[in-house]
């Protein structure tokens, strides 16, 4: 991996965007891998040096092409010369330098505790689950297991007013990031941070949705990740050599967790591959996902019990 002594490289950097233009130079000399965020080196240039110096993202042509000429005191400039180091030369994904992740279009406090949100999940709950759910459908107990950052909690909060959100997740470091969150969108009310391996702290508890985002990168996967997920804490991406050993607890046991006419949806991501293989033909509904990602399923408790025979053939 190419190094350079920054100081001598950017005292010509004046402006905001010969920034721009350096990063995307040294994101390209560098090979970064996106995924964290941004789908094009521009942008995550861009959003780079405009998070560094507190610059709103959603500026207009016009004020962008102000912006782009303004020239930059010395403190900015070195914490750009950092910023730009962290990412391009040490690949350390943008979210975990600026502790900030957008999802749903809301932005989240996360630093390398907890994976970086980038869940298809935000647009089923845009969607209130239609249409596996119908849109009268009202939850007031609503389970987001394997919380992390507490991001999808938080969403699903604020897409049924009426609910309370429990944001279960078994690391306790995830849990106090999760925290902050809720206590940044005053949530503290109706979401609630636990601490529980898969339901073992849950009993009695039931729900109207179990939405669980688990870890499901199998072992192939794993090997393969690029630079940039070595950052995220390993132990919310890997689950096993087919990456379903956490979704098999979450499904063998939802029954008793869902209220008669409750909903489970579960991302597996890649791991969908395998899904068919380790739950022996269970049957389950593939979510459309009209703004990308893939591999969550959806599955309602009268289908399990339905499937009562091959659930208890997966113990």
């Amino acid at each position: 991996m190419q190094t350079h002594d920054h100081n001598s490289d950017t005292h010509n950097l004046l402006t905001i965007g010969d920034w721009i233009r350096f990063t995307i130079s040294e994101c390209h000399r560098n090979d970064i891998f996106l995924g964290h965020g941004t789908d094009n080196i521009w942008d995550e240039a861009e959003h780079l040096v405009f998070q560094a110096l507190d610059i709103p993202l959603m500026l207009g042509q016009a004020q962008k092409s102000v912006v782009y000429q303004s020239r930059l005191i010395q403190d900015e400039i070195d914490k750009l010369d950092t910023w730009v180091r962290l990412r391009a030369q040490h690949a350390k994904p943008l979210p975990y330098i600026s502790n900030i992740a957008w999802f749903a279009q809301m932005p989240f406090y996360v630093d390398e505790r907890v994976l970086i949100p980038r869940s298809p999940f935000a647009e089923l709950i845009n969607k209130r689950f239609a249409p596996f759910v119908s849109k009268h459908f009202s939850p007031t107990h609503i389970l987001d297991m394997c919380t992390g950052s507490g991001c999808i909690a938080i969403i699903l909060a604020k897409a049924f007013e009426d609910a309370a959100v429990d944001a279960v997740d078994i690391d306790m470091d995830a849990l106090e990031v999760a925290s902050i969150n809720i206590a940044n969108y005053q949530l503290e009310e109706r979401v609630y941070p636990i601490s529980s391996d898969v339901y073992t702290e849950l009993k009695g508890q039931q729900y109207d949705l179990i939405i669980a985002n688990p870890p499901y990168v199998d072992a192939q996967d794993m090997a393969d990740l690029p630079q940039e997920y070595h950052h995220e804490p390993e132990h919310a991406l890997a689950s096993g050599a087919d990456g379903l050993d956490l979704t098999m607890k979450i499904v063998s046991h939802a029954i008793e967790h869902l209220r008669d006419d409750g909903w489970l949806f579960v991302e597996v991501g890649n791991s969908e591959v395998n899904f068919a293989e380790r739950f022996n033909g269970l049957q389950v509904t593939w979510c459309e996902l009209e703004q990308g990602g893939s591999g969550i399923f959806a599955v309602s408790k009268a289908q399990l019990i339905a499937q009562q025979d091959i659930l208890d053939e997966l113990e």
